[in-house]
């Protein structure tokens, strides 16, 4: 759990640090002479301890936008702060230290090394933040419902379970801020209840939490909705 003290981080100015901050975000994809406008001013803020549920249709710009808060895609106006330290348009390797140190991220898919088994991308995981902690495998192995799965290869996992394994990846450096695509598709409500409480757990603790979902379970726990439609934000 995100207990370290750094979820809560104060400005010399007495202000209290957000771990997460978009300003204005937009983000353009050509093809030929086609111009599509997959972010159009996006501002939003997560704080500690709040669990956030993001929903849109799809095309709507949920991926690009979580793919942009973790400074996988640079936007290409406004900017991204981490633990009010800025994530935008910085080189690809201090970007990724910031994640390695704060983000846990779960995309649609590439969040596990092909050649390593369950267990040994966590551990991987876990090493690029400096921290090894067998129980905390065990725990979130327990909590996905992958246990007898964790000796396993990406190749050898069904759709629902690669996506469960990649939110075990993402939680195991016990990041300050959980950003995942569609974490529970695939599951039964038995796993997905299991998942929503050990992220709840973790917003308790002072972790935020952004989910984009249709998960009913996980809207209805959720402390804000935000909507996202045509690469804008429609309600927060």
């Amino acid at each position: 759990m995100p207990t370290n003290g750094n979820s809560c981080q104060i400005h010399s100015n007495g202000a209290e640090v957000s771990p997460l901050e978009a300003v204005e975000l937009y983000r353009f994809f050509h093809s030929g002479d086609d111009e599509t406008a997959a972010l159009r001013g996006v501002s939003l803020r997560l704080r500690a301890g709040e669990f956030v549920t993001l929903m849109g249709p799809s095309g709507s710009g949920k991926s690009t936008l979580l793919a942009c808060l973790a400074g996988l895609d640079e936007p290409d106006g406004g900017h991204v702060e981490v633990m009010g330290l800025r994530m935008s348009r910085r080189s690809e390797a201090a970007r990724a230290a910031l994640r390695a140190r704060h983000i846990g991220i779960l995309m649609q898919s590439g969040n596990l090394f092909e050649h390593l088994t369950v267990e040994a991308n966590m551990r991987l995981q876990m090493s690029l933040s400096g921290q090894s902690d067998q129980r905390t495998i065990d725990h979130l192995l327990e909590v996905m419902g992958l246990t007898r799965q964790r000796r396993a290869y990406p190749s050898q996992l069904s759709g629902g379970e690669a996506a469960r394994a990649g939110l075990a990846v993402a939680l195991s450096s016990n990041p300050q801020v959980l950003l995942a695509d569609e974490p529970t598709a695939e599951v039964d409500a038995v796993t997905e209840a299991s998942i929503l409480n050990h992220l709840m757990e973790r917003c308790r603790a002072g972790g935020a939490v952004l989910i984009a979902t249709h998960s009913m379970a996980f809207t209805s726990h959720a402390d804000r909705l935000l909507h996202i439609r045509d690469g804008r934000i429609t309600h927060a």
